[in-house]
């Protein structure tokens, strides 16, 4: 595990009881440059301790833990820190999961099959402030209204919010207000989160917005 912080290096937390899978992921992790472990937890409540001295860049759970689950571990690094970034690494791809950890503040959900650089590049991704979810699922999510997946779709196009206002032709205040609405729905704390989620939709061959 890293000592110190190199410059630029994404410092990583990863939750899970598993310990061969957890020392599998950590020695992955380690191996990367710009990556390192900063903390490891094999349960809620130790998770839940270490985490408001660890402070990760972001953080990495399973959804199946002996004393709860990683929605609770979630849950808790928000409330701390509400920017707290995270990303789920579970053996378990169904919607239940999916809507749960979107719900709960997850910029992305891994499975634990996946390759290794396949997990690597998605914890970069949410780092990056990127969404990484399933591609059978990447149109999946909380249900927006018209107007505010028109504006996701607008944000998408790499609008800004006065670009938005004139081409909706309301006030500017009123397009950031649904901004802040739309990313509470969504789970994610920036535009940049939204755009890149269009992109990846579009490229599933999906556009957001209005047909």
């Amino acid at each position: 595990m890293s000592a110190t912080k190199e410059p630029d290096e994404v410092r990583v937390m990863l939750v899970d009881d598993h310990e061969v899978v957890r020392r599998g992921i950590v020695t992955v992790i380690d191996a990367q440059d710009g990556l390192s472990i900063v903390g490891e937890a094999a349960s809620v409540a130790e998770a839940t301790r270490r985490l408001p001295a660890i402070r990760p860049d972001v953080l990495v759970v399973d959804l199946q833990l002996p004393d709860g689950t990683g929605l609770d571990v979630m849950r808790a690094a928000r409330s701390a820190a509400p920017e707290q970034l995270m990303l789920v690494l579970t053996s378990f791809d169904d919607d239940a999961a999916l809507g749960e950890s979107r719900a709960a503040g997850a910029a992305g959900l891994m499975l634990k099959s996946a390759r290794s650089q396949e997990i690597v590049a998605a914890i970069r991704a949410v780092h990056e402030g990127r969404s990484v979810w399933p591609a059978d699922h990447v149109a999946e999510g909380p249900e927006l209204s018209e107007s505010d997946q028109r504006i996701v779709d607008l944000i998408g196009d790499g609008h800004s919010n006065r670009e938005i206002a004139e081409e909706l032709g309301i006030a500017e205040k009123t397009v950031k207000n649904r901004v802040t609405v739309i990313l509470q729905t969504l789970g994610m704390q920036r535009r940049t989160q939204v755009a890149a989620m269009v992109a990846a939709h579009r490229r599933a061959g999906w556009k957001q917005g209005p047909a």
